[in-house]
């Protein structure tokens, strides 16, 4: 086909994760509680570290970008996926899509450069100590977190650059919950092989890459941490495994959707729920529930909240 003989879709049918009601209606109140758990944890762990001024530190600080970019990571999805599990005809447009498309790719890569910064932060402070607030002061903090700002901007122009191209004659059904690249390029009426290459590459293997950059990062960190006190090694090792933990939850499904060819498998769409869903609402979980500075701060805060709602007084009729 020319390129006169192609007639542009306008929108693509999200086909979701069933087309049976009876489990559509089941997703819709698991995802529902999941997502209503995802907002609440990750606001609270924000408003956590804000209020309270002995979390005002580099790695806390690290800590409540993550939480808040989780709630936005959630909030790209999963409104919309719990609007289409209702829906009988889940149509997005072209443009909605794009949008969905840059955004998702926007905070996803902003994700994966910070949690490279905060693996840096940890080597930083574990292997020099005494120089860790030289290091990362407030100035370099700033500036390493707008860089992943400015990184996850970079990557998903790319993206969004590369996919506004493509022609889409038909057919819209796009096999997801929500509008990503390895899905829309198998609605192209166009050779994609070269596309996919360089999809591949941007997401792929940067992804791969930095996964095991990390994993490189914290082993070394591990290995320091075999001379240290037992005190000092326990909370070291706490905050390690919870890093480790999000690293691996968040890098691992990128890893197994964007770097291999964009074909259709099996796992695909539970994959996608586990790093869309899943991950975030784990994450305020994974870095609490050992935390006990983050523990106190949060009943700190809760007892705040009380003292200035004051006592309930009864209603006499």
């Amino acid at each position: 086909m020319t390129a006169a003989n192609y007639s542009q879709v306008t929108g693509f049918v999200l086909l979701g994760l069933s087309q049976v009601w009876e489990l559509r209606l089941f997703f819709f109140i698991i995802f529902l509680v999941v997502y209503l758990m995802t907002v609440t944890g990750n606001l609270l762990i924000v408003a956590v570290v804000t209020s309270d001024p002995r979390l005002h530190t580099t790695m806390y600080f690290l800590l409540g970008n993550l939480s808040f970019l989780d709630f936005c990571y959630s909030s790209i999805t999963a409104p919309r996926m719990l609007a289409d599990l209702l829906s009988r005809k889940p149509v997005i447009s072209f443009g909605g899509c794009l949008t969905q498309l840059f955004f998702f790719h926007f905070i996803g890569g902003i994700k994966i450069f910070l949690l490279t910064v905060m693996a840096y932060d940890r080597y930083v402070a574990i292997s020099q100590p005494l120089r860790y607030m030289l290091i990362m002061n407030r100035t370099v903090c700033g500036l390493l977190v707008a860089a992943s700002w400015v990184g996850g901007f970079i990557h998903s122009i790319a993206q969004v650059g590369l996919t506004v191209q493509l022609p889409f004659c038909g057919p819209d059904n796009l096999d997801n919950f929500y509008c990503d690249v390895p899905q829309l390029i198998k609605l192209a009426c166009t050779d994609t092989f070269v596309l996919e290459l360089l999809m591949v590459s941007n997401n792929g293997l940067v992804t791969l890459m930095c996964f095991l950059v990390l994993l490189g990062s914290y082993t070394a960190l591990l290995v320091m941490l075999r001379g240290r006190s037992r005190e000092g090694r326990g909370k070291a090792l706490s905050t390690c495994a919870s890093h480790i933990a999000v690293v691996t939850l968040i890098f691992v499904p990128c890893v197994y959707i964007y770097a291999r060819p964009f074909r259709t498998f099996p796992m695909d769409k539970l994959v996608s729920v586990l790093y869309t869903m899943v991950t975030p609402v784990l994450n305020p979980a994974i870095y609490t529930l050992r935390n006990k500075e983050v523990i106190m701060a949060t009943k700190k805060l809760w007892r705040r909240q009380k003292d200035l709602l004051g006592p309930l007084e009864p209603v006499h009729f």
